[in-house]
């Protein structure tokens, strides 16, 4: 109970800002279903950043998903503030416009989506991809470390920089990872990428996140998921409960280990995945290091 009252009693850095009059909106370079982001400059310091403003309806909805499971919605300025890492993008303040809006002023990173390195699966996505999907083991592990549970880890979530390094960039979903949050019917997040138990209205923990992490490695590694892709929550219900197809069959050629370590990561009962993302991130690491190792041979 202490970590949620920290969580809920901290106040906002900074309110009720002329968002317009405070920050040269120089064009939007992302919007997702929750949100619209531009690049700026902010007239404090003038600094490059990414502006985040979130629309209001939109989360008023995500409110009352909450307030009907008698929980309250975690501030997204709040966690993203708190959390620190190489690999998840810096969240320099947040808080409110004029318009009653809340907003996330972040650094902005020069890069592209992972989204885009998947459809296109470039020589730069072919060399880096075990290193990106480790670096992104690491965020997430930081999110877990801090006692959260991500609830919306996939490729459009992630940004990949000019010198290939992984940043998360939404929290937009994030929930404490404690025992009024784990309870069934919090059924939020990407269909696609959705654990079992998520979709159907068990009880959760951070290992919802592992799955995900999974689903989203064997994405990376080639252009497709382990199941037919699913465009409502019905059409991913009619196949869950099917097994995954083996990574090996696109990716015939991938060492044995990290398809292994992938394919426990989409096991469908959470007690056979990895206890733990830093476990699963570990074996990635082993195989990275042992795979350098024999190319210096």
């Amino acid at each position: 109970m202490d970590f949620l009252k920290r969580l809920f009693s901290r106040q906002p850095k900074i309110e009720k800002v002329d968002i317009r009059r405070r920050f040269e909106l120089h064009g939007r370079v992302g919007q997702g279903s929750m949100s619209k982001v531009w690049r700026a400059t902010d007239t404090i310091g003038n600094r490059p950043v990414a502006l985040k403003v979130l629309d209001k309806v939109r989360l008023a909805r995500l409110d009352k998903r909450f307030q009907s499971l008698g929980l309250k919605r975690p501030n997204e300025g709040e966690v993203s503030l708190s959390l620190r890492h190489p690999n998840i993008v810096k969240t320099l303040e947040f808080g409110m416009t004029t318009d009653d809006e809340e907003f996330l002023v972040m650094e902005f990173v020069e890069g592209v989506s992972m989204s885009y390195l998947v459809d296109t699966q470039s020589p730069r996505m072919k060399k880096n991809c075990l290193s990106y999907c480790i670096q992104l083991g690491n965020a997430l592990d930081v999110v877990h470390k801090a006692n959260y549970i991500h609830r919306d880890l996939c490729p459009r979530n992630v940004i990949v920089d000019t010198d290939d390094v992984v940043k998360l960039i939404d929290f937009g979903l994030v929930v404490p990872n404690t025992e009024p949050y784990r309870r069934p019917g919090n059924r939020t997040g990407t269909a696609n990428y959705m654990a079992p138990e998520l979709i159907k209205r068990q009880a959760t923990d951070e290992r919802i996140d592992i799955f995900s992490y999974a689903v989203t490695c064997f994405e990376m590694f080639t252009r497709n998921l382990p199941w037919d892709s699913g465009d409502t929550l019905e059409s991913v219900l009619q196949h869950i409960n099917s097994p995954p197809r083996d990574i090996r069959k696109y990716a015939p050629k991938l060492d044995d280990q990290v398809c292994d370590t992938i394919m426990r990561g989409l096991e469908q009962n959470p007690r056979d995945r990895w206890p733990t993302v830093r476990a699963m991130v570990d074996s990635l690491k082993d195989a990275s290091y042992r795979l350098r190792s024999a190319k210096k041979e």
